[in-house]
């Protein structure tokens, strides 16, 4: 079966070194977005889908759009029975979508839930109690085409946006042989979702990691979760921004005001939210290593207290 391949993200990359390892799937081109300006020098940064692909000698297309004038110069992306996208970043065109080739996508949320750029991370940010991925035959609309299967996986209360992923990407790679042939076979019928039950999640945003001590411990806690890998979550004292690498929330809630420094000692710093005070065990000063809250007690203890 010919296969092109379009994903961006490493986790996009695992589920295209699982393909390539497959015997029943010829992969005629992997398709990522274009390479990066990195922030120092001028060395460009391959996306890990464009580095896996490399890996495997396997042909790789970085176009700006994927209108149909600039691709034809370069391949011809219907000739080919599958088209399976994971987090590409772009929209895949009607041109594409209206050809003979079968167009699935693998979504990281039980559609129609989450539909958009940030589904683990909303998960975590709403405390859900489990989600998935649905694979689903690719449409015009953002994330709303027919739902050819869908898998659940629980999630536990230690999960982050980093475990998360990876639970979802073995989830997929495990599905991902029997879905693509059933689907190409027609022995799985995809249905329509739910549109009226259908939610949006935003792009997170590097100002998303400024917590506020106005909001519950829980709701700091779950962006903790979710912004683990990126933006991560910060706090802003005397004009320094500090990042939160360790945090735990405590049964107690004080008195005092949201963001009051309640206590520092040499195991962890305690602050004030809306409700139950949160403990800070690890953090990072800006251009700084990550510390524990101990080493913060030695050498900033005068700067929270």
């Amino acid at each position: 079966m010919d296969i092109y391949f379009a994903g961006t993200p490493d986790s996009a990359a695992e589920i295209l070194k699982s393909l390539a390892s497959n015997d029943l799937f010829n992969i005629k081109g992997v398709i990522t977005q274009p390479d990066k300006k990195g922030k120092r020098g001028n060395l460009q940064i391959e996306s890990p889908v464009s580095l896996m692909a490399n890996s495997l000698n396997l042909q790789t297309y970085k176009p700006h759009n994927l209108q149909k004038e600039q691709m034809q110069n370069d391949i011809d992306i219907t000739n080919a029975d599958i088209l399976l996208v994971v987090a590409y970043g772009n929209l895949i065109p009607t041109w594409i979508l209206e050809s003979n080739i079968k167009a699935i996508n693998i979504h990281y949320s039980l559609l129609p839930s989450y539909r958009g750029a940030s589904p683990i991370q909303s998960s975590l940010l709403n405390n859900d109690k489990k989600t998935g991925v649905t694979f689903m035959q690719m449409s015009e609309d953002l994330d709303a085409g027919k739902v050819i299967k869908r898998y659940e996986v629980p999630i536990k209360s230690n999960d982050n946006k980093s475990s998360l992923e990876k639970k979802l990407t073995t989830l997929s790679i495990l599905n991902l042989e029997k879905v693509i042939t059933d689907f190409y076979s027609n022995r799985i019928i995809p249905v329509d979702q739910d549109h009226e039950k259908a939610s949006y999640c935003k792009k997170i945003l590097k100002e998303d990691s400024i917590i506020n001590f106005k909001e519950s411990a829980e709701k700091i806690f779950a962006k903790f979760r979710a912004y683990n890998e990126w933006p991560g979550i910060c706090f802003i004292h005397k004009n320094k921004v500090i990042k939160i690498h360790g945090l735990k929330i405590s049964s107690i809630a004080s008195p005092g005001n949201p963001g009051d420094i309640l206590s520092f000692t040499s195991s962890e710093l305690t602050i004030k939210t809306i409700d139950y005070d949160i403990v800070i065990t690890h953090l990072q000063f800006p251009n700084k290593n990550i510390i524990t809250a101990k080493d913060a007690f030695n050498s900033y203890r005068h700067f929270f207290v």
